[in-house]
């Protein structure tokens, strides 16, 4: 008897869509084909994944989160919720769920061409303005931890960290890292955590808080 394949619920942002988030699920076997179906012609900017994770059953997983955050819900024939992907992302992690963001990450830019990459960061870029430790509350010497732990660089300045004894920016320390090319465009916040957050989470918490009170 085949094995069943690997059931996949994701959490995933674009920024043509401020302030949604959507909840899908997939498999392994199904996970091209679909982030190819998701980044069609009718969206204009490929999607991001703010979390992605293996769980027993995919299909209970998505009804309960749907079901969790229904008054977000924007259309109910579609899976797109206003609301903060931390928040999905928070129940996710209560459930224990085995964190692939990485290798989603991956699969989901590694059919996406430069061009499309390189428009989805230009307009990341308009909507908000680029990261800076200091404003996040992450002062010089703070130490980033990659998500798996097994690397960490300092923070020396506003935009630069020390990784490994050489001073560049935090995307060229994750390029290493995940032995990425040195021009493979990617947004580096959500492969490091400080205090136990990840840096995107602490950028989106701080950019929302500043929206809001504007």
């Amino acid at each position: 008897m085949a094995d069943k394949p690997v059931q996949i619920v994701y959490v995933l942002t674009n920024p043509a869509m401020a302030g949604l988030v959507k909840i899908g699920k997939t498999t392994q076997l199904e996970v091209e084909e679909r982030m190819k179906q998701l980044y069609s012609t009718g969206v204009p900017v490929p999607f991001d994944c703010a979390f992605a994770c293996k769980v027993k059953d995919a299909t209970e997983v998505e009804k309960a989160l749907h079901l969790a955050f229904g008054m977000t819900r924007i259309n109910p024939n579609r899976e797109f919720f206003k609301l903060e992907p931390e928040r999905v992302i928070a129940v996710l992690r209560l459930l224990k769920v085995d964190d692939i963001t990485q290798q989603f990450e991956q699969t989901l830019e590694s059919d996406i061409p430069s061009a499309d990459k390189q428009s989805a960061q230009a307009m990341k870029r308009s909507i908000r303005p680029p990261m800076n430790f200091h404003e996040l509350g992450i002062p010089d010497g703070s130490i980033l931890v990659s998500k798996d732990g097994a690397y960490q660089c300092t923070v020396v300045g506003e935009k630069k960290v020390d990784f490994g004894g050489i001073v560049s920016s935090l995307t060229t320390a994750t390029r290493k890292i995940l032995g990425l090319a040195e021009d493979y465009p990617l947004q580096p916040s959500p492969h490091w955590t400080f205090n136990g957050r990840t840096v995107k989470e602490i950028y989106e918490s701080f950019h929302s808080g500043q929206t809001e009170s504007q």
